[in-house]
């Protein structure tokens, strides 16, 4: 099965902060190879998902290098995250 379903997606941030989910090893590949830049856990997250694909590595330990890149990156919405839009936003409004 070339989907490779995580048992729970990864949400990442993108853009201005939008969201994103990855259901599958081909979501999460996607992503990081279209990712601008060339850091070492981009490289081990494209390398895990690959091996994935092939059938040499199960989907939920792709993930978990993916879920490393994206952490490192500062892009992982992990549960109950606020997103960044709003975060530091400690000024009341005013009417």
């Amino acid at each position: 099965m070339l989907a490779k379903p995580f048992e729970k997606p990864i949400r990442v941030w993108v853009g201005l902060g939008f969201p994103r989910q990855l259901n599958t090893v081909v979501d999460a590949y996607q992503f990081v190879i279209d990712w601008c830049g060339n850091s070492p856990e981009q490289k081990a997250a494209i390398r895990a998902c690959k091996a994935a694909l092939a059938g040499d590595i199960d989907a939920e330990t792709a993930k978990g290098v993916f879920v490393a890149f994206a952490r490192r990156k500062d892009i992982l919405i992990e549960d109950g995250a606020i997103p960044p839009t709003t975060m530091g936003n400690t000024q009341p409004k005013h009417a």
